[in-house]
């Protein structure tokens, strides 16, 4: 007779390239963060932000000195969580899911929900400002800020 194979416990999280595109991920419970820091490919340092109560970014730790694309649709979900302009992330972004005294837990779908609709929006704002660019970097800051903040209102 064989043992009863024992569920491995997982985290659910989304991965957000700089070019926009999202990736859901169920990461292993134990080794959540270790897996995270090889998704961002950051071995040693990962810095963490709370724009939302419910959930956490885990960003490179040293993407911006080492010149990583920019991340603007982290940026803009972070800044629509917010409720203001952020400084840029530089990198892939990983997004888990936060409790109320701070661990580390799945993200509840709405917020996968928030991280799919503005990419989406950001790679839309992205080919039409090919056509047609922002009259400057503050107008192209305040369009795409507009647009992620009623994109997470209306996918709540």
């Amino acid at each position: 007779m064989t043992a009863p194979r024992t569920r491995r416990r997982t985290v659910r999280a989304v991965k957000i390239a700089p070019d926009a595109t999202v990736t859901e991920l169920d990461l292993p419970e134990a080794d959540a963060r270790a897996v995270i820091r090889e998704l961002l490919g950051s071995p040693d340092s990962v810095d963490q932000g709370i724009y939302h109560r419910r959930a956490v970014l885990h960003v490179h730790g040293n993407g911006r000195q080492l010149g990583l694309p920019q991340n603007l649709a982290a940026w803009a979900l972070a800044s629509a969580w917010r409720g203001t302009a952020l400084y840029l992330l530089a990198g892939p972004v990983a997004i888990t899911g936060r409790t109320m005294a701070g661990e580390l837990t799945g993200l509840d779908g709405d917020l996968v929900r928030h991280a799919r609709v503005v990419a989406q929006t950001v790679r839309e704002m992205l080919t039409e400002w090919r056509r047609r660019p922002p009259v400057s970097d503050e107008a192209a800051i305040s369009e795409l800020l507009a647009y992620a903040t009623r994109d997470i209102s209306e996918s709540r």
